[in-house]
């Protein structure tokens, strides 16, 4: 009777063991990987005002360092430090006039990393970011500190030119798509395009100010380089 009991009970073990070595090989069939990269590119930014204020893109540049961890086969997430140029460039239509806005600002991107593919991927990236101000600078071809003198500007909003940023420490949302190149086990080139819209008001903003909204967006274009440490 023990000798059965015995033999029923390896069966059993035998056979979850067969069970569990699959799904164990499985597992540990996809090891994790963790990357150093770099990235540089351009960004067209606006800034959403309300009242509203005519505009075009403003043209600046972006630069970077990367960290990207891969836990699982089609996911991981990346942390980036960035130097960004953002702002607005104003639209006077047919008027003789140029305004300019560019602020400078340190961004760390905390995004979700989701691709498909081997040596060539596809990639979806998303999450949070917040940016510290550096620096501002204005460009124009008028004093625009003394706006009232200048009669051609009567029916253009103007409350936005002499404000400094006030709010020193944005936050948003970024999102993007892009793809990879493996160039071998060890070295990948990509091309990232993204979306950032900021949820902070850049100009000091609410509904006793001139000012009642004023929210940065951002479209950026880089081409990085991703170097595989494990």
């Amino acid at each position: 009777m023990l000798i059965k009991r015995l033999s029923a009970a390896g069966l059993l073990a035998v056979s979850a063991l067969a069970c569990v070595a699959p799904s164990a090989s499985a597992q540990s069939h996809y090891s994790s990987r963790v990357y150093l990269g770099a990235h540089g590119g351009i960004d067209l930014s606006r800034v959403t005002f309300t009242p509203g204020v005519s505009q075009s893109f403003l043209l600046g540049g972006n630069a970077g360092l990367n960290f990207r961890y891969i836990e699982e086969k089609h996911f991981g997430f990346i942390v980036e430090a960035n130097w960004e140029q953002r702002g607005w460039k104003e639209d006077f239509e047919d008027l003789p006039y140029s305004y300019s806005r560019t602020v400078n600002y340190i961004q760390i991107p905390f995004l979700a990393h989701i691709y498909f593919g081997n040596r060539g991927k596809f990639f979806i990236n998303a999450g949070p970011s917040i940016s510290f101000v550096l620096s501002e600078s204005t460009s124009a071809n008028f004093d625009y500190n003394n706006v009232g003198n200048i009669s051609d500007l009567d029916s253009h909003i103007t409350y936005q030119y002499a404000l400094p940023v006030h709010q020193k420490v944005d936050y948003g949302i970024s999102g993007g798509i892009g793809g990879e190149f493996s160039i071998n086990p060890h070295n990948s080139l990509y091309l990232d395009a993204r979306f950032y819209y900021g949820l902070a008001n850049i100009l000091k903003s609410g509904r006793t100010e001139p000012v009642r909204g004023s929210n940065g967006m951002t479209i950026s274009l880089s081409l990085g380089y991703w170097f595989r440490l494990k």
